[in-house]
């Protein structure tokens, strides 16, 4: 069955951390794998003719493959700047790919756990998405799409260099590998800077949201390995694993300094949260996001069991610009979508669409 936009407005992203696990510091993790046909030249340097040809031979591998032959495929030429949006956001397409000129388009595999993007940056993009922690699951869908493709494919490799790529850092293995994780305690003690500084010193990249050139808010961010020549696959995903363990341990530690220091405070500012998202009728996107981070941050920390299982990751997502006109159905202006959004994060707030968590774990042991 072919996958529609509107019909992924109705549902949950499989990549986002479910209920169970909303109060995890990782939400998700991404394998993304960079590769290019030989005998053709890099995107960017491509005619159109020969833009249209990689989409075709990458078509023609993807129906062929076990993994990605039932992939809807969605052209940017024949899509609305609020589709590209909508995918942007769901983290299925690059912003960078949502802005192309060239022959493009993205093959969406049925459950959103992979996607393979063609005529970005480079003529193939393979990225495997699961939630929370799973960076070897991730890079392991990936690697599994890659060889099935490889059986259709000539790829460029070197035999001094490795996969041949568009970006000088992807050289080598072509992977990159991030996770989406969520880091209020670090941002709170002010100790973020720092990390980020250090992170960058030892080479991974922490940036916004959506990756390269976009700002963090919601005190979200996506941390990933910047260099690939040079290392195994494994050593990129061992690397990234440990550097995230790091991470949670730092922001746990953090988390553990608010409640000794200022408790009060920190409850304060998730029940403020709270009330704003509850009781609000107008929300814009940015402080929407920053008072779930808050929420989601009170939920951690154990301050509002009283809240059930608030479906936060959710929100994160489905209260963004793109999905907020999706689900209505229609393209609306900011003020409507600030009604339209303060509308949606009542009614996942409201008690009775929730189950009390004591209630729900008893009913499960």
């Amino acid at each position: 069955m072919e996958l529609t936009i509107q019909a992924l407005a109705q549902e949950t992203p499989r990549w986002i951390a479910a209920e169970e696990e909303e109060t995890s510091i990782v939400l998700s993790s991404r394998a993304r794998l960079a590769r290019n046909l030989t005998a053709l030249p890099f995107v960017q340097k491509c005619k159109r003719s020969d833009q249209s040809r990689i989409v075709h031979k990458v078509e023609t591998a993807v129906r062929s493959s076990a993994k990605m032959s039932q992939s809807t495929y969605i052209s940017m030429g024949d899509t609305t700047e609020l589709d590209r949006q909508f995918l942007v956001e769901r983290r299925l397409i690059s912003p960078g790919l949502s802005d192309s000129k060239c022959v493009s388009g993205a093959f969406i595999g049925q459950d959103e756990s992979a996607s393979i993007l063609v005529n970005e940056e480079d003529h193939l993009r393979i990225q495997a998405l699961r939630c929370g922690l799973q960076l070897y699951q991730a890079w392991q869908e990936a690697d599994r799409i890659d060889t099935e493709l490889g059986q259709s494919l000539d790829y460029a490799f070197s035999d001094d260099f490795g996969y041949l790529t568009a970006c000088p850092t992807n050289v080598g293995t072509g992977i990159r590998m991030s996770v989406l994780i969520h880091l209020p305690g670090l941002a709170l003690t002010e100790n973020i800077d720092p990390i980020i500084r250090g992170m960058t010193e030892i080479g991974f990249a922490v940036r916004g949201l959506y990756g390269e050139g976009t700002d963090a808010f919601g005190n979200l961010y996506q941390v990933s390995n910047q260099w690939t020549l040079g290392y195994s696959e494994q050593d990129v995903v061992s690397n990234i694993d440990g550097v995230v363990n790091t991470l949670i341990g730092y922001e746990n530690r953090a988390c553990e300094a608010l409640l000794e220091k200022a408790p009060a405070q920190v409850e304060d500012r998730a029940w403020r949260a709270y009330g704003m998202l509850r009781f609000a009728r107008v929300l814009n996107e940015h402080d929407t996001i920053e008072a779930l981070s808050s929420l989601r941050l009170g939920m951690r920390m154990g301050l509002m069991e009283e809240l059930g299982a608030t479906p936060v990751n959710r929100l994160l997502i489905v209260t963004q610009s793109a999905h907020i006109q999706k689900i209505a159905g229609r393209e609306v202006d900011e003020e409507e979508r600030d009604i339209l959004r303060s509308d949606l994060v009542r009614k996942h707030l409201d008690p009775a669409f929730q189950t009390p968590r004591r209630q729900r774990t008893d009913h499960s042991s």
